[in-house]
């Protein structure tokens, strides 16, 4: 994707500014990173695999219906 495309900016820009004070917000891009390692996706670049909307798809449904000993790779073959 590119860099200077205003949907790219917002998803992974930083904000300009004083920060806040006490502990870092986190972001939704953190959440989707914390929510790959549970399921073992940890090393995925998960934004170019939410470019292809029917894998993305099939990694939701996969994590939504399926118990938690499910390994990555075995819903995007």
């Amino acid at each position: 994707m590119e860099e200077r495309r205003g949907v790219y900016r917002v998803l992974v820009g930083k904000s300009e500014g004083k920060s806040p004070l006490g502990r870092p917000r986190r972001r939704w891009e953190d959440n989707i990173k914390m929510d790959f390692q549970e399921v073992g996706c940890g090393g995925m670049d998960w934004i170019e695999l939410a470019q292809d909307r029917d894998r993305w798809r099939a990694l939701v449904n996969a994590v939504m219906n399926l118990p938690s000993s499910i390994k990555c790779g075995e819903f995007l073959d």
